[in-house]
């Protein structure tokens, strides 16, 4: 079977982290050799990058110091991680990629989308993954469920993100809608306004079908 790169987007608090390891855990019940990994991330570096992102002790940068990092993480990741493990057959499962650079950097921050497309385009030569699941749901939910007890004792606390207010979460949600119009092939809009459940079964489904197109 050769290998898939399928992404996992949406805002905090969205559900994205959880349903990524429940669809990993049901693909490889499926026979599929899985590699799950996360933005910024995955690599030495880009644990460096994800401290300094989201918890940074020398104070917080601005949307541009921001893109730099995570595309030069994201840099590392595909020739460290991603695409090795492609090209030995794996599908990888990434939590966040490009997409979340646009919307929040972009949307979010305010930067010059052609400027990140054009970081996009040194970084990455404008990868795009296979499938691309968006999480989506009101903005209000969202924030709502990112400063839920559960998941700040998982996180261990608030990181910068987490303090955002709603617009800000309202600017990156309607940022991925638009990408996800865009790119109706690449997209999958997953309602995870339910219950996990309901969502994890949504997940599947989409699964399923690129499961069918290499069979």
């Amino acid at each position: 079977m050769s290998g898939r790169f399928i992404t996992f987007e949406g805002p905090d608090g969205s559900g994205k982290s959880t349903h990524l390891a429940l669809a990993a855990e049901w693909l490889g019940g499926r026979g599929v050799e899985v590699l799950a990994t996360r933005e910024p991330g995955g690599t030495p570096l880009g644990q460096l990058v994800r401290r300094a992102f989201l918890d940074s002790p020398w104070g917080r940068p601005d949307g541009g110091v921001e893109a730099l990092l995570v595309f030069a993480a994201r840099r590392q990741h595909l020739a460290e991680v991603i695409d090795p493990a492609l090209a030995a057959g794996r599908w990888v499962l990434c939590d966040r990629f490009t997409d979340s650079t646009l919307a929040y950097q972009g949307s979010g921050r305010g930067e010059s989308l052609a400027r990140l497309a054009e970081l996009d385009r040194w970084a990455t030569g404008s990868r795009r993954p296979d499938l691309t699941l968006l999480f989506d749901l009101p903005a209000t939910a969202a924030r709502e469920r990112s400063h839920s007890a559960g998941r700040l004792s998982r996180a261990r606390g608030i990181n910068r993100l987490d303090v955002e207010d709603l617009e800000f979460y309202e600017r990156v949600r309607a940022c991925y809608l638009r990408l996800a119009a865009a790119e109706k092939e690449r997209f999958r809009v997953i309602d995870s306004t339910g219950s996990r459940a309901a969502t994890a079964g949504r997940v599947r489904e989409a699964l399923a079908g690129l499961l069918e197109a290499v069979a």
